[in-house]
């Protein structure tokens, strides 16, 4: 049995691909904020499937990710997948009006969380046996273009892009994969205000069309799955006629 751990398990890309892994036959590390959204997640999970362990984390502190990492290891004694997916945004207003609570939070979340995760996972991977393991990282269409108001999390989802990049290097002698996957408007709580509008580059507002997430956790799972020795570097799933390839 292959062992997933899954940060911001508790809503959204989170909660889909946990329970898309755990159909498949992976044990499952829930992590998130919020214990009660974990445990809304793992009572949504088949009852025939493999174990489940819900660990809550505030991945931005070193000690609850160092935490987190003990306890996988303590109960599965390895880990196999990384899927670093906790994110939140700010509030969508001008740059200069953000304060730097808003912005170190951002920070903080999508960043600093990947690493530290990235780091704890790599620490994992290279001396357990088999050796090596996979880490996703959950990008964003705003890894390549950005939505107006949008510094902090551009900022951050761009930078990952670079962290991707850092992980696969870096992590080879070790067998340890890093692949990236790019969302742009699936159907979760943090995208229902693009069926209201959002704002556009020009300007304007327009509404903007969502996909099924369950295609999100099912790009993951194929990722998941290949042998360490295949790799999907990045990949991008979106709504079809979401404005992306020409945005603004």
């Amino acid at each position: 049995m292959k062992i997933a751990l899954v940060t911001g398990a508790g809503s959204g890309i989170g909660r889909a691909v946990t329970l898309t892994l755990h159909a498949a036959g992976y044990a499952v590390v829930l992590a998130g904020r919020r214990a009660d959204r974990l445990d809304e997640t793992a009572a949504q999970a088949k009852p025939d499937g493999g174990p489940m362990l819900v660990v809550p984390t505030n991945v931005s502190d070193p000690a609850s990710v160092s935490a987190l990492f003990a306890r996988t290891r303590d109960s599965f004694g390895r880990l196999d997948v990384l899927f670093n997916n906790a994110g939140i945004g700010a509030p969508g207003i001008p740059m200069e009006d953000l304060t730097f609570e808003q912005w170190s939070s951002v920070v903080g979340t999508n960043l600093t969380g990947a690493f530290l995760c990235a780091q704890e996972a790599i620490r994992i991977m290279k001396t357990q046996e088999p050796r090596g393991g996979r880490i996703i990282n959950n990008g964003s269409i705003s890894a390549h273009t950005p939505r107006p108001n949008s510094a902090p999390y551009t900022a951050t989802k761009h930078a990952m892009t670079g962290l991707t990049k850092c992980i696969s290097l870096d992590g080879r002698k070790y067998d340890i994969a890093c692949s990236q996957i790019d969302v742009g408007n699936a159907e979760t709580e943090m995208s229902a205000r693009m069926a209201r509008g959002v704002p556009q580059a020009d300007g304007t507002r327009a509404v903007e069309p969502r996909f099924d997430v369950q295609h999100v956790a099912d790009a993951v799972l194929y990722m998941a799955n290949l042998p360490l020795d295949a790799n999907v570097q990045f990949i991008t799933v979106m709504a079809t006629k979401m404005p992306f390839v020409g945005r603004g």
